[in-house]
């Protein structure tokens, strides 16, 4: 990499991206020896996910794709020490999730109280409706832009560790166990912390739901 950043890959790059039953252990192992097209292959089938989860944990697009380029410089940089212990895709998550928490506590340091988010901020993350069209009735917009918009309020409020295993379970879907590994702590201590964030989400949306 030698300092150079990492490109965004658009929609369009799919097709360069290698088949889906690419071989990990085998392009680690290359990466790892210094190749560094191997590296690059496991960007490629990496970075959606990588840009997706960043994106869901900050909510910015573009706080993320900074965040996007520092995790994979840090894989770049680590990834010798990757053993093998876990799967790749489960170390990579928690190189995500701890740059982003970094990134959240800076945040917090800098601002501790965030004003309201503008009234014509588009809202593309966080959708509880379908997306939107010029033929959707105006009052399904409004009523979608003020649940969004409470939402990402709602998820400010929680701290930085039941929001990560929030998100990792309800928008990436991922398993209890999986989420324990990521964050390094036992599967009990996840669904405890994941009740904690649902009762405080359903607590501020309480008249929503």
């Amino acid at each position: 990499m030698d300092g150079a950043c990492l490109e965004l890959r658009s929609k369009n790059s799919a097709q360069d991206a290698p088949a889906t039953g690419a071989d990990d252990v085998f392009l680690i192992q290359r990466a790892q020896a210094g190749d560094r097209v191997a590296f690059e292959s496991l960007v490629r089938m990496y970075d959606r996910e990588v840009l997706k989860l960043a994106v869901r944990m900050v909510g910015s697009p573009e706080e993320a794709a900074d965040l996007y380029q520092e995790v994979f410089l840090k894989v770049y940089r680590s990834l010798n020490r990757f053993r093998f212990q876990s799967t790749f895709s489960t170390w990579l998550y928690r190189v995500v999730t701890n740059v982003c928490l970094d990134h959240l506590r800076r945040q917090k340091r800098r601002m501790e109280v965030q004003g309201p988010a503008s009234e014509d901020e588009k809202t593309e993350f966080f959708q509880t409706v379908p997306e939107e069209r010029p033929a959707l009735d105006p009052e399904r917009q409004l009523r979608a832009k003020e649940i969004d918009g409470r939402l990402r309020s709602a998820l400010t409020g929680l701290n930085s560790r039941e929001r990560m295993i929030f998100e990792l379970r309800h928008y990436e879907g991922m398993r209890l166990r999986a989420i324990s590994e990521v964050c390094g702590t036992t599967e009990e201590t996840v669904k405890n912390c994941l009740f904690r964030a649902t009762q405080k989400l359903r607590e501020a949306l309480g008249d929503l739901i």
